[in-house]
């Protein structure tokens, strides 16, 4: 139990840090945190933060930062509002079109950072001022909106209650309950394989534990979203965002040869891994996701604007390192990533509801950006100094 608990203290610290601030947060605001309307008010304010950092978290595995995903972001919110509301252009199509500049230009850092070894510092430094400008010029500085409903549904609407509820949301229920009954079978199974070929299980207390939790939280999503206005669409956008990247990060060679990549290029190049093209489908990927957070931010916000975006970057890189990303490189995970931007969207979310200014906002956040750094690196000296006793033994 000792030893399971040591080998896993980043990822449990994490879980435990993320309740104490919801705790910490929920008291300080008199119940209003986890109201069941704030609930899912957190959710659509924060789905960009949430769906930045996995692809963030994927770049900093590889050793590197992309700071121009603000910019990227508003500049295909921008690229959607020119063409749904000023040219008349189908939705669908403005959609398809905002997701492809996202991904050019995903692809346009990662050529330069990968193939012409410029710094990735430069380059995404570079696109932040390229792209914010590019969104000012075809926006000409104006607000461009409203959206049709259709657009703004993908961002501020909600999973319809087919069962009718008088009052509560039994859709809600239904789903969270079958997620829950889900993710039950799925961990027995793992676990069975687990024991069957002799990978090391966790111990029972510990998987118990794990269940009641996890299945305790679910049903306090059953009643926050039933008792408000049901799942929000963004949030079923998320959820299989997670599943997909959290599969190909653990279960792919993609996966493997991104880790691979950040934990050591040279070693991976000699390995054969083509290094070059696991860094530029990596910007490419980061680039299609920042175009996606703008498009749900522009749909929030019903409104194109010329700063939209403004910001992005840093809550992005923060949620990845305060979900267990490494600033080294080769260490961090989707699921950490999505604590991260959770611990986010409660300080910011909680600091407004109590009235705090932005200023004061951003100061508490870079103090716990900095101490999850600070973590990490602990961790990390304490796990190379472990090794490197069981070697001299």
């Amino acid at each position: 139990m000792q030893g399971y608990i040591k080998e896993n203290m980043r990822q449990y610290g994490l879980v435990i840090a993320l309740v104490v601030i919801a705790v910490f947060f929920q008291i300080l605001t008199d119940g209003v945190t986890f109201q069941p309307r704030n609930v899912s008010i957190l959710i659509l304010q924060n789905s960009h933060i949430l769906i930045l950092a996995m692809g963030m978290t994927l770049v900093i595995v590889t050793g590197r930062i992309d700071l121009s995903v603000g910019s990227v972001a508003a500049f295909a919110g921008a690229v959607a509002g020119v063409l749904i509301v000023r040219m008349g252009v189908p939705v669908w199509l403005g959609i398809i079109a905002a997701l492809a500049i996202g991904a050019l230009a995903g692809a346009w850092h990662g050529f330069w950072i990968a193939y012409r070894g410029v710094p990735f510092f430069v380059v995404t430094l570079a696109g932040m001022m390229i792209f914010r400008g590019l969104t000012m010029l075809i926006l000409d500085g104006l607000f461009v909106g409203p959206f049709p409903a259709s657009f703004q549904m993908m961002s501020m609407g909600f999973i319809p209650d087919i069962f009718g509820g008088d009052g509560f949301n039994l859709m809600a229920v239904a789903v969270c309950a079958a997620l829950a009954l889900l993710f039950v079978i799925m961990e027995f199974r793992k676990r069975n394989i687990s024991q069957k070929y002799g990978v090391g299980a966790e111990p029972i207390l510990i998987f118990i534990l794990k269940l009641v939790v996890i299945v305790g939280v679910i049903g306090l999503f059953a009643y926050w979203f039933g008792a408000s206005d049901g799942i929000p669409n963004v949030l079923v956008v998320l959820g299989v965002m997670v599943v997909v990247y959290s599969y190909m990060a653990n279960k792919t060679i993609l996966g493997r040869h991104i880790y691979a990549t950040g934990g050591n290029p040279k070693t991976a190049e000699l390995s054969g891994i083509k290094v070059k093209r696991v860094v530029f489908w990596v910007y490419v990927n980061m680039g299609l996701l920042a175009a996606l957070a703008g498009l749900m931010s522009t749909a929030r916000l019903n409104s194109a604007m010329p700063r939209a975006g403004t910001g992005f970057e840093l809550e992005a890189i923060a949620a990845a390192f305060i979900g267990g990303a490494s600033p080294y490189g080769g260490v961090g995970k989707v699921s950490g990533a999505i604590i991260g931007a959770m611990v986010v969207g409660i300080i910011n979310n909680g600091l407004s509801i109590m009235g705090v200014s932005v200023e004061m906002r951003q100061v508490i956040t870079g103090v716990v950006l900095l101490a999850a750094v600070i973590f990490a690196a602990f961790t990390k000296n304490r796990a190379t100094k472990a090794k490197a006793s069981l070697e001299t033994d």
